[in-house]
């Protein structure tokens, strides 16, 4: 359901990272409040709204980038006291903007997330989490993987300090004092923490948790063990959350969920129950969302959604249809003349400096831009998204991969395509995106698979991103894409497959042997583990096969149900040992079991993506068939249905071009390495495989398998 809503901007601060907006307590029981902001410049704004114009209350002189932005006090009394994380430094200032506290902590690395409780500052760095209590160390873990945020259950109500930690591994840790009290699993990595409605819950045990792929729950974090509430998935395929409140915007007693995600997408949850949260609204801005809360600022007694975007935006979002609309309506005519007046501004002074840069005493300098990256695997398709967005109007950005396949969902964009070399370690295409309109964010869709010549693809991805501005100027950033490149944590696997078992023994460090798992897999942490040895497990999000790794000093052990993972693994770790002259020795034991079972795994997905196919091929004919005909009662029902599903079926098929390619590449690709343990190579019978597979028999392939 859409929000029926107006929006509006107000003036404009740096580049701002995720959670660094607040709304300050109102000073009097009708008054406003004040908007707090903390951007990358080291700025802190504060402004108030007045008549539909930003007042400025303070504003700080620039320093290091501000991570975050959180209000304190003393328990029980208003949070007016406003906190910013810059690099390992924490400062308050007063709600006027006086600075009374400059803490240097003792963190080597710069501060990601931060907590206030009265006197307790929770701290997190990279992998670190610190507790301080009037700026003295109390507590301290280092976590397994990244740390994304962290809260503490409300003291008033629990009656002490439980931190909680958003892990990068889909894990919340929830902390008692240094140690780890226990680990709750999450659906997906989780970006952001918060309060249910602001306050735990009747009970302040209770949690809403965002993450990377777009999922929303409740968790009920106890002193014993965690119990989950509700879950809510991301069947629109929107973006990441990056920020969580809880405001009763529509007035009926019970406060909503606000959510902002990463693709611009404001979101509003209700409760028809107390469990059972329902999208009521929604409203898209055009950059991520870094900061959201619920307020009053511009009008009394009216409510309004404050949002705070990544270039730095302030948007108002409120009611059209209550009394304060008037007054923005003017607010938005006026912005109209000011933008006007500025277009004007800028050409003029483009116009001054063209002419003063091509003076012979000229001296130009490279603009700096923000641009605002993340590369994660899409776990419904199997393929990975690039998203970038800069803080100005993107002009072109040039993509230089190592792999087959590689599109864009923004429709202002013209897309162009240069194949290059298959060979290894080369670029296999060169694409170039011109981006039109006003765009400030772009997403791409990266498709890895292995082909049928045997190339394992992986390498770099190189996107050179050139925002619209003057002297033309471009910022390179670089992707790993592994070979393991499908493969995602999770935190179980079944051990009742038949498993295939790689084992390397060598003289090697900890650090060397897990630098080259980083190497193979996504989502491995890069700090060697805490420890002797370390045990990951992952699913293959294509096929549903997994892999087991358990690896120390001297000896790793890879066990998977899929060939072709250990196949791959053997090869790359051998490579990667080689370059560091250091001798493997390797073995293997193959379950010839685990290939039937991998053949049945996969041919569901294979029958249906060819049935589709077909299906697909059909509909012109058919559609050319009614044209003449007029009327199709005469078909048979199942060509009826395709007709009636053909725009739904080319959807689909669109949406997954090559499915069919790569499950034929992955059927290969088994078969080969089944052969290529036992010292055979049977690449001469891929063309008769081949044919086997448009035959689409379980049977026939298995017994081919088995009798090649």
């Amino acid at each position: 359901e859409s929000c029926s809503v107006s929006e509006c901007a107000f003036p404009q601060v740096g580049v701002t990272a995720q959670k660094t907006m607040r709304l300050l307590p109102a000073s009097g029981r009708k008054a406003t409040q004040k908007v707090v902001v903390g951007d990358q410049d080291g700025v802190i704004t504060c402004f108030g709204i007045k008549k539909g114009e930003a007042v400025p209350v303070f504003k700080t002189l620039p320093g290091q980038k501000i991570a975050r932005l959180e209000l304190g006090g003393a328990l029980n009394t208003p949070q007016e006291k406003i906190f910013v994380a810059t690099g390992s430094e924490v400062r308050g200032f007063t709600k006027r903007g006086k600075q009374f506290l400059s803490f240097e902590t003792n963190l080597t690395e710069s501060i990601k997330a931060m907590h206030i409780s009265g006197a307790d500052l929770l701290l997190c760095a990279s992998y670190i989490y610190n507790h301080y209590c009037d700026c003295k160390d109390q507590h301290y873990y280092l976590s397994g993987d990244k740390i994304n945020d962290v809260l503490c259950l409300p003291v008033d109500k629990v009656n002490c300090i439980t931190p909680v930690l958003a892990c990068q591994d889909r894990l919340l840790r929830v902390l008692q004092g240094s140690d780890l009290l226990y680990e709750v699993e999450v659906p997906g990595p989780p970006t952001v923490l918060a309060l249910n409605n602001g306050k735990g819950g009747d009970s302040g045990e209770e949690i809403v948790y965002g993450t990377s792929d777009g999922k929303l729950g409740l968790i009920q974090i106890t002193g014993s063990k965690p119990i989950p509430k509700w879950e809510i998935g991301n069947e629109k395929k929107r973006g990441g959350i990056l920020c969580i409140d809880s405001f009763d915007i529509l007035g009926d007693g019970v406060k909503e969920l606000l959510v902002g995600r990463d693709d611009g997408m404001l979101e509003i949850y209700n409760f028809e129950s107390a469990y059972d949260p329902v999208l009521r609204y929604d409203h898209a801005l055009s950059e991520s969302i870094a900061s959201i809360q619920g307020g009053c600022v511009g009008k009394d007694g009216y409510d309004e959604i404050l949002a705070s975007t990544y270039s730095g935006k302030v948007h108002i979002i409120y009611s059209i249809n209550s009394a304060y609309g008037d007054v923005i309506k003017m607010k938005q005519a006026v912005l109209l003349l000011q933008l006007t007046s500025l277009k004007i501004f800028v050409l003029q002074e483009r116009e001054k400096y063209q002419q003063s840069s091509q003076s012979s005493t000229a001296v130009s300098s490279v603009p700096a831009f923000s641009v605002n990256d993340k590369f994660m695997l899409n776990k419904d398709d199997a393929s990975y998204s690039l998203i970038l967005e800069v803080q100005t109007a993107i002009d072109n950005v040039l993509v230089q991969v190592s792999v087959n396949f590689c599109e864009s969902t923004d429709p202002f964009c013209i897309f162009f395509l240069v194949f290059c070399s298959l060979q290894p370690n080369s670029n296999f295409l060169l694409a170039t995106y011109r981006c039109q309109a006003n765009t400030t964010r772009l997403e791409l869709k990266v498709k890895c698979s292995t082909i049928f010549s045997m190339i394992r693809q992986y390498g770099t991805l190189q996107a050179y991103v050139t925002p619209r501005i003057q002297p033309k100027t471009c910022q390179v950033h670089q992707y790993q894409i592994k070979p393991l490149s499908l493969h995602q944590r999770t935190h179980s696997i079944d051990h009742d497959r038949p498993m295939n078992t790689l084992t390397l023994k060598g003289q090697f460090s900890f650090a060397e042997i897990h630098s080259w798992v980083v190497f193979c897999l996504p989502e491995v942490p890069e700090k060697t583990p805490a420890g002797e040895s370390i045990t990951f497990y992952f699913q293959n999000t294509f096929l549903g096969t997994q892999l087991e790794s358990t690896y120390r000093k001297g000896e790793g052990c890879f066990k998977s149900d899929n060939i072709s993972t250990i196949s791959i693994l053997k090869d790359v770790l051998s490579k990667e040992a080689t370059k560091r002259k250091i001798n493997l020795n390797i073995s293997y034991d193959i379950n010839e079991e685990s290939v039937r079972h991998t053949l049945k795994l996969i041919h569901p997905k294979l029958e249906y993506q060819q049935l589709l196919a077909k299906k697909v091929h059909l509909i012109d004919a058919l559609r050319e068939l009614q044209v003449h005909e007029g009327n199709v009662d005469f078909l048979l029902p199942k060509y009826r249905s395709i007709l009636e599903e053909a725009d739904q079926l080319l959807d689909e098929y669109k949406r997954q071009p090559a499915h069919l390619e790569r499950l034929y590449g992955m059927i290969t690709d088994l078969f080969i390495d089944k052969f290529k343990f036992k010292g055979t190579n049977v690449k001469s019978k891929v063309p008769l495989l081949l044919e086997i597979l448009d035959g689409c028999d379980q049977d026939g392939l298995i017994a081919f398998f088995e009798a090649a």
